[in-house]
């Protein structure tokens, strides 16, 4: 009688061995050390100073552009006329004026701060800083 030798694979040894390589370069999830965070842009990017536009009694008021993609002669447009639609009694309020609708612009100041900010839905920002 001829004896054959059948080679069977061992598929448990394969697997363990796949699993245990897999295994040998993380670590338990305790002792890894976290990645380097890559460097972000700040978030907030820098103003464009646009001039000056006349604010209320008398003062003025610096245009900064803050975000997106406005030219100065529209940024000093929306500040002066949020400027002109003010009453004084908004000008004065205690809690702030605004907000004031400017076509797709929506602007407003806070309680006893000198920043009136305008801004749209797509995200663009203008400011208009008066001089105390």
């Amino acid at each position: 009688m001829k004896t054959v030798t059948v080679f069977r694979p061992c598929y448990g040894v394969i697997a363990a061995s796949v699993l245990l390589l897999t295994g040998c370069g993380g670590g338990s999830p305790a002792t890894q050390s976290a990645p380097t965070p890559s460097p972000e842009a700040p978030a907030t990017s820098p103003a464009i100073p646009c001039g000056k536009v006349p604010a209320t009694k008398g003062v003025q008021a610096d245009v900064l552009v803050r975000a997106g993609t406005v030219d100065c002669a529209q940024a000093t447009q929306v500040i002066t006329q949020y400027f002109q639609k003010l009453s004084p009694s908004e000008a004065a309020s205690p809690d702030g004026a605004g907000p004031v609708a400017l076509g797709e612009w929506t602007c407003g100041s806070g309680a006893g701060t000198p920043v009136t900010t305008c801004s749209t839905e797509d995200s663009r920002q203008v400011e208009g800083i008066v001089a105390r």
